[in-house]
């Protein structure tokens, strides 16, 4: 935007923001720049020290800053009018018939003048009113710079910050790391040892396997010896019958064998009353009898003692196996109670390392946990950190690019206010 002064044409200001930007922005009318320009010519409504009209000039737009006020705009041109009509009144041929109506014109046009006189004083009290307001919003946008200038101010001191907070996240970031690798080394070592554990386990799981085998075996072993104890308790049982079978029998011949010498000796003792002369015939009776009678004993006798022997026989082949039996299952219950000894400590030892196994497990698993977290928390801690530096980096352009407008603002208000100053003196004078 140019503006150029009627006293010195070649004076002008430049700016590189349109005027019209900067007084929206400050809450005035916008006015829009035009392609050309015209010239208005302003005469004064008395005359100069050389008896004529003293006229100046400037350059005005289509689109004055003024657009409150279209009464300058349309003021000018009958003020324009009527100098015109003095001008024709002035250079009209002088002759003594017109001077009435010349005298006439004059006091129509000092009529004119004042007029446009008290308007132009009207519109002058308006640009010093509006000036004012002008000078007052200046101001107000000078405070407002000073503001923002203190507040640039800070936001450059905290910007000295990131390379602090730079270290500070490298710091976090390699103790992190530190935390995450000694992490690792823990769960290998955790893992190790819970691959020792795992074949301590199938170690022990092996012996109890095995310790199970010898118990299974132990088993049958017990079985087979109660199996033949019940035989040996079942031979004993037949041979124990069948010695009182004996018995009964030897008794029931002990018996007939006296009821036979009873008989024998009733018959001997009959047939010795009865009759002598049997005794006579006969001589040799009594000694056939004693020879039975002693025959049968002796039978007896030898029967009772082969029963007695044969039956001690057997009664000492039943107790040394019995015996056997009995030590072979008393060996049979001491092994059986030692494998559960065994097998108990071995299901201790098991339940112990699982025990073990599942708390290790658990630890590793929580440890895990731990780093997750931490680690997610650490992240998250990264990304509000790079959400605020790259706020405070927007929030940063974004005062710079006030501060910017502002001061394209301060340069327009600065240009018109020249403007408005130089127009002012040149009414004034």
């Amino acid at each position: 935007m140019q503006i150029h002064c009627a006293d010195n044409p070649a004076t002008f200001l430049d700016t590189e923001q349109p005027l019209s930007e900067a007084m929206t922005s400050i809450g005035f009318d916008p006015y829009f720049p035009s392609t050309y320009k015209r010239k208005v010519v302003v005469r004064n409504a008395g005359y100069g020290a050389g008896g004529g009209i003293g006229s100046r000039s400037a350059y005005s737009s289509h689109s004055a800053p003024i657009a409150s006020y279209p009464s300058s705009r349309k003021g000018y041109p009958a003020y324009s009018r009527g100098s015109s009509i003095y001008s024709s009144v002035l250079s009209a041929p002088v002759s003594a018939a017109a001077t009435d109506l010349h005298l006439e014109q004059a006091v129509q046009v000092s009529s004119e003048f004042k007029t446009l006189r008290t308007q132009e004083k009207a519109e002058l009290q308006g640009l010093n009113d509006r000036f004012a307001s002008f000078i007052e919003r200046v101001h107000e946008l000078e405070q407002q710079n000073k503001l923002l200038e203190t507040e640039l101010l800070l936001l450059r001191q905290r910007q000295t910050e990131p390379s602090n907070l730079r270290a500070q996240y490298e710091h976090e970031i390699r103790q992190l790391h530190a935390a995450v690798e000694e992490a690792r080394h823990e769960k290998q070592a955790a893992q190790d040892r819970r691959d020792g554990m795992e074949d301590v386990l199938s170690n022990l799981q092996k012996c109890f396997e095995d310790e199970v085998l010898c118990r299974a075996e132990a088993d049958g072993r017990l079985i087979d010896a109660r199996k033949g104890a019940d035989d040996a308790t079942l031979s004993q049982a037949e041979l124990e019958k069948r010695v009182d079978t004996l018995l009964d029998e030897l008794t029931f011949l002990k018996r007939l064998c006296e009821s036979e010498i009873a008989e024998l000796q009733s018959q001997i003792q009959y047939s010795t009353e009865v009759s002598v002369e049997m005794e006579v015939v006969k001589p040799d009776l009594s000694a056939a009898l004693r020879d039975i009678r002693v025959q049968y004993e002796k039978l007896a006798q030898h029967n009772l003692q082969s029963a007695e022997e044969w039956f001690c026989n057997k009664m000492n082949v039943m107790t040394v196996g019995t015996a056997r039996n009995t030590e072979s299952v008393k060996n049979a219950k001491d092994e059986s109670g030692e494998y559960r000894r065994l097998l108990k400590a071995r299901m201790l030892e098991i339940d112990a390392c699982r025990g073990m196994n599942q708390a290790l497990e658990n630890q590793l698993q929580e440890v895990e946990e731990k780093q997750s977290a931490e680690i997610s928390a650490l992240q998250d801690a990264i990304s509000q950190l790079e959400d605020e530096l790259r706020a405070n980096k927007n929030d940063m352009a974004r005062y710079l690019k006030d501060y910017q407008d502002l001061l394209n603002v301060k340069m327009a208000l600065d240009i018109e206010i020249a403007a408005y100053s130089s127009l002012k003196e040149k009414r004034t004078v």
